[in-house]
């Protein structure tokens, strides 16, 4: 088969659309009420803190996605300043934090279907059945079939689908406030757990997991007509948009909720006897069964659709990936029709393991945030880096205070990464050991190139105590992240943003020659995108 080309055929709209659709997802579902039973009122902060969070890391590849404007272009940023050895290791991050999402969106879909559809969930806990397992597999494979279309169509899809996901939300909102009103509700009882709860539900409670579609755009960037203009709309537009229907949705949500209800135990112990559904419980319980019936077909539209255009972007990074060298070069093959059609095939593959370790929504949600934000803490490193290494080059955007939005990027970065509990960094750091333990067999032993090819330790070695230093601030920390209780929260938190800053600044200080970057980021802007 002939080389193919991808197609620049994205527009601004599209971006955004597609960056925005991947936003409102299942987070909207079941993100409110997690953060509910973790914060209580102070839910509304743990949004504007995801908010802000995610805004800084925003802005950071906002600026760094139109200067190489190639899609997959995360997997190309993590290359450039800390030599090939840290590119795989970040390629790894990135592929699996990617084909993760379309799986916890399927799971969604499930959750919500098996309240008319019986069987899909197993006991009260709301894991996969093995009938639920069958169904995810085949619904996941749906998704990429569809993704075989060509980009033009993709988008198109993906927009219709955007505006069924904006309205509905929009209107729960309307729907619960007019039924069901209680100030009440946000009386703050000024516990340190509620406080403390504030923080943790940004990466545990779905939140951050909400705010990542904001990649879409970056990574879509080599299909796009406009790239300059169109990436830096999409990226801020989405999450600004995002942010107000969150508030909206949780604001809703703790208001319309039966004070009787709290009465024994609080928000921590609120539940919705027999329903999977959280606002379409809500929406029976004040009064709107009407309404719980079009949350019922949201609940198969939003999910799916942003389950639909990850895949696309999973299968563009699985592309770069394999264009990089980190994996298999023949996962860059691109058909006819501009798709890369095997590296379909590997998210799919990939994708269907993840329901057998984290076979329900929450489960998936922590493991994702962790890895997800830990893929997303090289950008600021890399944008200090190339604004070091080519001061002059051609921005179209320019985030102004870098030199202090980045570094504080970095550290937010890491508190989430805090936030989301020991045995979801556990798990992130054993599957890499695992990776990289094989990569370096393979490289040294096996490949006849291995010994001859440099990986780059001197650029890369700070990654050991990097991952190291996060894993034992975990351990320390307090016991219901997992941690053995020895460092406060509070105290832990601030003992993280110093070594981050060490750590920021080692890195800028073991990068590669300028001059080398200078010619990677030329090198990409000339080639093409083709299959190899």
């Amino acid at each position: 088969m002939a080389a193919g080309h991808l197609r620049r055929e994205g527009g601004t709209i599209g971006l955004l659309y597609a960056s925005l659709g991947a936003i409102v997802g299942s987070g909207w579902l079941f993100g409110p009420l997690h953060a509910a039973q973790q914060a209580g009122p102070l839910s509304l902060g743990s949004w504007a803190v995801g908010a802000v969070a995610i805004l800084l890391l925003a802005l950071v590849y906002a600026e760094l996605g139109p200067m190489i404007p190639r899609s997959g272009s995360i997997v190309h940023i993590s290359h450039l300043g800390n030599g090939p050895l840290l590119g795989r290791i970040w390629s790894w991050i990135l592929f699996f934090s990617y084909v993760s999402i379309a799986p916890v969106e399927v799971t969604a879909v499930l959750t919500y279907a098996n309240n008319y559809l019986p069987g899909f969930l197993a006991g009260e806990a709301g894991v996969l059945s093995d009938r639920g397992f069958v169904a995810a597999i085949l619904l996941l494979g749906v998704f990429v079939l569809l993704n075989f279309l060509v980009i033009r169509w993709v988008l198109l899809l993906n927009s219709a689908a955007t505006w069924w996901k904006l309205i509905i939300p929009a209107a729960t909102i309307f729907v619960l406030l007019s039924f069901s009103w209680h100030p009440e509700n946000l009386q703050l009882h000024h516990s340190q757990g509620d406080l403390e709860g504030m923080f943790t539900a940004v990466a545990s409670a779905g939140i951050i997991f909400s705010f990542f579609g904001f990649r879409q755009a970056i990574d879509l960037a080599g299909e796009s007509r406009n790239p300059g203009r169109s990436i830096p709309i999409a990226v801020i537009g989405s999450v600004l948009i995002g942010t107000m229907l969150y508030e909206g949705l949780q604001f809703a949500f703790l208001m319309a909720v039966n004070p009787a209800d709290l009465a024994h135990g609080g928000w921590s112990h609120l539940a919705f006897t027999g329903l999977t559904g959280p606002f379409a419980a809500l929406a029976a319980a004040v009064g709107a069964a009407w309404w719980g019936v079009i949350l019922y077909v949201d609940a198969l539209v939003s999910p799916a659709g942003t389950a639909f255009i990850y895949t696309t972007s999973s299968a563009r990074i699985t592309m770069a990936t394999g264009e990089m060298g980190s994996a298999p070069r023949w996962l860059a093959r691109i058909n006819g029709s501009g798709v890369p059609w095997i590296a379909l095939l590997a998210v799919y593959a990939v994708g269907a393991l993840f329901f057998f370790p984290f076979p329900s929504w929450q489960k998936l949600v922590g493991y994702i945030s962790s890895v997800t934000v830990l893929s997303y803490s090289l950008g600021p490193i890399v944008l200090l880096q190339l604004r070091r290494a080519m001061p002059d080059a051609v921005r179209p955007f320019r985030l102004r205070g870098a030199e202090m939005l980045a570094p504080a990027a970095f550290v937010v970065a890491n508190w989430i990464i805090f936030w989301a509990g020991l045995d979801t960094l556990s798990f992130t750091f054993v599957a890499l050991t695992i990776l990289m333990v094989v990569f370096l067999v393979y490289h040294y032993f096996l490949a006849k190139e291995g010994r001859a090819q440099s990986l780059g330790w001197r650029y890369a070695w700070w990654v050991l105590p990097y991952f190291a230093g996060l894993w034992i601030c975990s351990y320390l920390g307090p016991q219901n992240l997992g941690g053995r209780g020895l460092l406060p929260f509070f105290w832990d938190m601030a003992i993280l943003a110093v070594f981050s800053l060490v750590i920021l600044l080692v890195a800028l200080r073991t990068t590669v020659a300028d001059q080398v970057m200078r010619d990677y980021v030329e090198g990409l802007n000339a080639v093409p995108e083709t299959a190899p």
